[in-house]
């Protein structure tokens, strides 16, 4: 007859190998990220569009010089979103205020993303400024199968004109072959203040919750992410009353959305910052099918802001800000007047 204490033991040990076991899952991880990249133009004038300022003869000294540092500056960014997490850059990244399409294949052959081999989905926008937003992809990774853009039309109350503004970038692919829907945003500015522009914001908020639906309507269970600089806060009438994103996780079912950065602008983060105050603009939004707890496939992990030391500007007025790449009419060697927004994806490996 087996002893009490050594059945005990045996028990005992039994439980502790199971439970390395488990400790020992492994994971598949992407990052998807989201940046403002702040005024991405080339040193060409474009005379479709108000890009004079930024051409070597233009008020902002626009050179190749400053060109080439600004987009250095871009790809180290880039290169270290979600990189403590996931050790390599973003699979997926969402751009604003980028010119054309050319910046961006300039941005993709950097050293520090050039073995990342890139791809780019990109349509030229009605914007007056003559800036895009776009999507890169880690090729060996993603592969897109359908993209559009979907044009937002405003007008203005006072004299009816149309106000040309960013359209809306769709794209749907497989990342390692499941179907996922991304969608690039760059909602009007607060430009004339948050009250008066604050239409122009829910009717970007109205478009991208038809395109949300129209998704969800072939598939309830389609998996979408909707990210970018939106102008608002998370807890703007644009989210809580027109797309109705929860901030709870636990709380987000069936065709809801969950927005991670409530919760997170609800303990002071933010991604750009304005006469002192913070703000929380950029964010990375997801479908309440991409929260399940079954990680046989990709799920939700968690979000973030990459606020490093050097995308902080270290001194002078704006210290503490994000290291905007231009202030006070000259270019200061930073990055962006954004931080980057991000999510991780993973999937239960065996």
């Amino acid at each position: 007859m087996i002893n009490k204490k050594y059945l005990l033991i045996l028990v005992l040990v039994f439980l502790g190998y199971h439970g390395l076991a488990q400790k020992k899952k492994s994971y598949k991880i992407h990052t998807v990220a989201f940046y403002n990249v702040e005024n991405l133009f080339d040193t060409i004038n474009n005379p479709d569009t108000f890009d004079d300022d930024r051409t070597p003869t233009g008020k902002d000294r626009w050179t190749s010089k400053v060109y080439d540092k600004k987009i250095a500056n871009m790809a180290k960014a880039i290169a270290e979103i979600g990189k403590d997490v996931a050790k390599t850059a973003p699979t997926l990244v969402g751009v604003a205020e980028i010119e054309n399409e050319l910046v961006l294949q300039d941005l993709i052959k950097t050293p520090e993303l050039i073995d990342k081999n890139y791809g780019i989905v990109h349509f030229e926008s009605p914007d007056r400024r003559g800036i895009d937003v776009a999507l890169l992809y880690q090729k060996k990774y993603f592969t897109p199968t359908s993209f559009d853009n979907l044009e937002l039309l405003i007008f203005d109350d006072e004299d009816g004109k149309r106000v040309y503004t960013r359209d809306q970038l769709l794209v749907t692919g497989e990342l390692e072959g499941e179907e996922i829907h991304v969608i690039v945003n760059h909602w009007p500015s607060r430009f004339g203040g948050e009250a008066r522009s604050r239409p122009k914001r829910i009717a970007a908020a109205k478009l991208n919750k038809k395109i949300i639906d129209s998704l969800q309507a072939r598939d309830p269970e389609a998996k979408i992410i909707t990210m970018g600089d939106f102008n608002d806060n998370p807890n703007n009438d644009s989210f809580k009353k027109v797309l109705k994103t929860e901030a709870k996780r636990n709380r987000a079912k069936g065709t809801d959305l969950y927005n991670p950065m409530e919760q997170m602008f609800k303990k002071g983060m933010g991604s750009n910052a304005y006469r002192d105050v913070w703000s929380l603009f950029d964010q990375v939004i997801v479908s309440a099918s991409l929260l399940e707890k079954d990680y046989s496939s990709f799920r939700f992990y968690k979000a973030g802001i990459l606020n490093k030391r050097f995308l902080i500007n270290p001194k002078g007025r704006y210290k503490g800000y994000p290291f905007r790449s231009f202030a006070d009419g000259h270019f200061t060697d930073g990055y962006s007047d954004h931080f980057p927004a991000y999510i991780y994806l993973i999937k239960e490996v065996e």
